[in-house]
């Protein structure tokens, strides 16, 4: 399959969608305005609005986006638009286009990760061959993993985070009755994920006999690393906790002796806080297995944006990737 550039690659998340232009393999990105999913009432508008600004019009598009793939279509976990890619490229008049899972195209951008890139979590370790985990929170919680297929990269996708949950400690058993469900349940995405910390840090005060603070994520993050023994500093260890219980379940789930990588845009914001001593030891609580969690290296991705480089990465070099191009392009 031929991807012609100049590419548009798009990322597009519940609360953001953010843009970059490549007029040619291995070019520079050029950055287009990001776009609040709130503000427009279709994709196609966001698009739009994003190119308004390009120094050139896109001849193909790559985009991933927060929800489950169905062929060349996918609906917004966390927002309403439906995006479908065949539409897409007659609106805008493109000659190739592919629409991949968040987190399944955050997979793929695997190979196109700067070391500089990653922040080891507990000591450096050297990975292993076998598959590679990149998950983490923003709006969601995604999970991927990115596996050597025959001598191509092939990305499994998965919707892990709404799976259930279940307590792990004394203090999750007791504030755990207090987490207000999501869609009437209790999954890992209910509590690992912006709006999650803010349920925990409700939960939390609930189940200590305050009031319930009205605050968002970005208010609990903001008072946290103001005041490292503030309330909210530990609603954000808590975080951390569950965070880490969750990424050590995911690495069993998909043998990641490869490395987990933990990705989104809640945890890198957080990682003054992080007690890495503490994140190894829930990662590494695994018996029977805990020998062979001890062994998987995981990191933190503090590089922003890293996605679009890995659409574009997959556009200069299709055949690399184990992708069905036929079932997939929108031409």
């Amino acid at each position: 399959m031929k991807i012609p550039f100049p590419l548009l690659a798009a990322d597009i998340g519940g609360t953001n969608a953010r843009f970059a232009l490549f007029a040619a393999p291995g070019a520079a990105p050029v950055a287009l305005p990001a776009q609040t999913t709130a503000a427009h009432a279709t994709f196609e508008a966001a698009v739009r609005a994003a190119l308004a600004r390009a120094p050139a019009a896109p001849a193909s598009m790559l985009a991933c986006a927060a929800g489950p793939v169905q062929g060349r279509t996918v609906k917004l976990t966390n927002a309403d638009w439906l995006i479908d890619g065949l539409a897409l490229a007659a609106a805008l008049d493109l000659e190739q286009g592919l629409l991949f899972n968040d987190f399944e195209a955050q997979a793929l951008s695997i190979p196109a990760l700067k070391p500089e890139w990653l922040r080891p979590i507990g000591a450096a370790r050297a990975g292993a061959p076998g598959p590679r985990l990149i998950h983490g929170p923003g709006t969601g919680l995604g999970t991927a993993a990115l596996v050597d297929a025959a001598g191509r990269w092939l990305a499994v996708a998965s919707e892990a985070a709404h799976s259930n949950f279940a307590p792990g400690t004394a203090r999750e058993i007791a504030f755990w009755p207090f987490v207000e469900r999501s869609h009437g349940r209790l999954t890992p995405e209910t509590l690992i994920s912006g709006p999650g910390m803010a349920r925990l840090h409700r939960a939390l005060a609930r189940c200590d006999g305050l009031g319930a603070p009205d605050l968002q994520s970005g208010d609990i993050i903001a008072r946290a690393l103001a005041d490292s023994g503030s309330r909210e500093a530990d609603t954000v260890r808590a975080f951390w906790t569950l965070a880490a219980r969750f990424a050590g379940d995911m690495a069993l789930a998909f043998v990641a002796t490869g490395g987990v990588i933990l990705a989104g845009g809640i945890l890198p914001r957080v990682l003054d806080l992080l007690d890495a001593a503490a994140f190894r030891a829930t990662f590494e609580d695994r018996a029977p297995y805990t020998e062979f969690a001890r062994r998987i290296p995981v990191s933190a991705l503090v590089e922003k944006d890293t996605v679009l480089h890995g659409l574009a990465g997959v556009a200069a070099e299709p055949e690399r990737y184990a992708i069905d191009y036929a079932a997939r392009g929108w031409r």
